[in-house]
């Protein structure tokens, strides 16, 4: 039985399979070990969806992080690095 809609057992997906994957066609279906979330479940299209938005992250190197903002990170190394020498002494 499940736990909640969209939400089975390691145990349940055994005995079910079937069931189980027709569900997971028409939404992402939660696969659970030891009353834990493991797994998710979704069809193809979802997945390709997700895939094509984490494709849109970007790699920053130095030379293309804004100034404010390699400003605002030396800075804050500086900081730590003081705090690290005050703790030392």
């Amino acid at each position: 039985m499940p736990k909640s809609r969209g939400s089975y057992s390691t145990s349940d997906l055994s005995l079910k399979s079937g069931d189980i994957i027709a569900e997971a066609l028409r939404h992402p279906v939660t696969i659970t070990q030891r009353n834990k979330p493991r797994l998710v479940l979704l069809n193809i299209e979802d997945y390709l969806r997700l895939m094509k938005q984490s494709d849109r992250r970007t790699v920053g190197t130095f030379e293309t992080t804004p100034d404010e903002l390699f400003a605002e990170f030396e800075n804050a190394v500086e900081a730590y690095a003081d705090e690290d020498e005050a703790g030392r002494s």
